[in-house]
């Protein structure tokens, strides 16, 4: 297949990834009952699969290897701490606070994760806001 489309499909994919998760995360703290059907247990998989598989794919392609490249690394990461927060965040039986404070740090994480891939820099947004980290 064609990077460009490879690329096009993976950053489509982050986008429904990410607006799925806040709204699911947000109609979830608000009691919506909706959130624990099985098109909103089902749907984020499907698309989260289209996600990582495009992302294996375009590694594939650019030959990347996340040994060699830190900020690919700090990505994988990162997708493990998001994973652990979100899980937290629409878990109904934890107490709203828990679950507010894991729904907006899964956000923080995730927007540092997108600044990380649009940077190509492990720090991402942090390298631009705390100088001399490297």
């Amino acid at each position: 297949m064609d990077y460009a489309f490879i690329k096009l499909l993976h950053q489509s994919a982050v986008a429904l990834s990410a607006t799925g998760f806040v709204v699911r995360g947000f109609a979830s703290l608000r009691g919506a009952h909706w959130t624990q059907g099985r098109l909103a247990k089902t749907l984020p998989h499907v698309v989260d699969t289209v996600l990582l598989l495009s992302a294996l794919a375009l590694a594939v392609m650019l030959r990347v290897n996340p040994a060699h490249a830190p900020w690919l690394l700090a990505k994988i990461l990162g997708l493990l701490v998001y994973i652990g927060l979100g899980m937290l965040a629409l878990r109904p039986r934890l107490s709203l606070r828990l679950r507010g404070m894991s729904w907006v740090l899964a956000l923080v994480v995730l927007s540092w994760m997108v600044s990380v891939a649009l940077l190509k820099d492990p720090w991402g947004f942090w390298g631009l806001i705390v100088p001399d980290q490297h």
